[in-house]
């Protein structure tokens, strides 16, 4: 059931919802990095919740500044963390 919200609210995710999460937690990106970022969450969204991400975040590690790749890695521990019983 978990699985079949969280795809229908990705499925209507828009980019702006993306910038405005990040600016409220800290994180400013760029256009670039915004589609980057969602590209990733629209494509690879069981990857990040359920699989391994190492690879999602190296490719974010490689395209997104230093400063805001950190923050978001930092964001996803601690809202995986916060959310792993209803994963």
């Amino acid at each position: 059931m978990y699985e079949f919200l969280i795809k229908n609210y990705i499925s209507k995710l828009k980019t702006n919802d993306i910038k405005q999460f990040a600016q409220k937690n800290g994180i400013e990106l760029n256009e670039q990095e915004l589609k980057i970022i969602e590209k990733h969450i629209k494509n690879d969204w069981r990857t990040i919740l359920y699989g391994n991400p190492r690879p999602i975040l190296d490719n974010l590690k490689t395209n997104l500044n230093e400063i805001q790749y950190q923050k978001i890695e930092n964001l996803y521990k601690e809202f995986k963390n916060k959310y792993k019983n209803y994963l």
